[in-house]
């Protein structure tokens, strides 16, 4: 007889306040998997899915205008 298992899985959405984005390109510069991009003077988040949740691009932007919040989701196995 086999247990089902739950699986824990953490995502991560990438927030930028346009508004308080001065265009440095700190945040697209340290982004190693390319979730960040510049379009015209702001940062944008263009890969979302990839994000690895280091937080590097919120810890270094200088103007706060980046949050990395966790998601997290269940799912049920039944082996």
């Amino acid at each position: 007889m086999s247990e089902s298992k739950t699986v824990r899985a953490t995502s991560y959405e990438v927030k930028i306040r346009r508004e308080w984005c001065k265009g440095c390109e700190l945040c697209v510069e340290v982004c190693k998997p390319r979730v960040l991009e510049m379009e015209g003077i702001y940062a944008v988040v263009v890969n979302p899915d990839v994000c690895t949740g280091c937080r590097l691009c919120e810890l270094l932007c200088p103007d706060f205008a980046i949050v990395v919040t966790d998601i997290e989701s269940e799912a049920s196995t039944d082996p």
